[in-house]
Order: structure tokens, then C-alpha cells, then sequence
């Protein structure tokens, strides 16, 4: 069988960073099916995409831009007058994120 890609401890390590709580029995099951997509991703590494283009989008697309225009905003007394609570002339929001780092 082939090295692994990605470790359990990696895998604990992300789950960690994005505040998901994986069974023991999850991580096993993201372990091998992320070093799964990890394979996949070694395998396009060997395609030769030297004589293809880069392209943004697969088919060809135009974007309705709007001018860029300067305009005048709400002072922000008025706008900070609405917020439920303020800090420092900005707007104060609960933490959302908790950790060591």
C-alpha cells in the first residue's frame, strides 16, 4: 500500500482550525478519503498542460461592469446612530471565533 498523503493528526489539526467535531470513527473516514482526493490531485499533477491556454472560465463570458463612480457616503454618526452597539467610531460584534491562536 502507498504512503499516506495526510496523517490522522492532520486531519484532527484541521478539523480543529475550521471548529468541527469529528467521532474518531469520522476522522479515520476523512483520513482516507481526503488522501483519495489528495491521490487525485497527484495524478493531474502528471498531465502535460503545457500547449493549454489559461482560461478564467470554461466557456467564453462578458461581465456587465457598471462605471466606477465616487459617490458621497452616509456620514458615520448616522450610520453607528443605528448600531446596536459601538466601539472605538465602529461597529461592536461578538466574538464568532474562539481559540488558542
Amino acid at each position: 500500500m502507498a504512503q499516506p498523503k495526510i496523517t490522522l493528526d492532520a486531519v484532527r489539526h484541521v478539523s480543529k482550525l475550521a471548529a468541527l467535531a469529528l467521532a474518531p470513527d469520522e476522522q479515520e473516514r476523512m483520513c482516507r478519503e481526503l488522501d483519495s482526493i489528495l491521490g487525485f490531485m497527484a495524478e493531474l499533477d502528471t498531465l502535460d498542460v503545457s500547449k493549454v491556454e489559461p482560461t478564467f472560465h470554461a466557456v467564453p463570458m462578458q461581465a456587465a461592469l457598471r462605471a466606477d463612480v465616487v459617490v458621497p457616503s452616509l456620514p458615520r454618526a448616522e450610520l453607528l446612530a443605528a448600531a446596536p452597539a459601538q466601539e472605538s467610531g465602529a461597529f461592536a460584534v461578538p466574538k464568532v471565533l474562539d481559540g488558542d491562536k
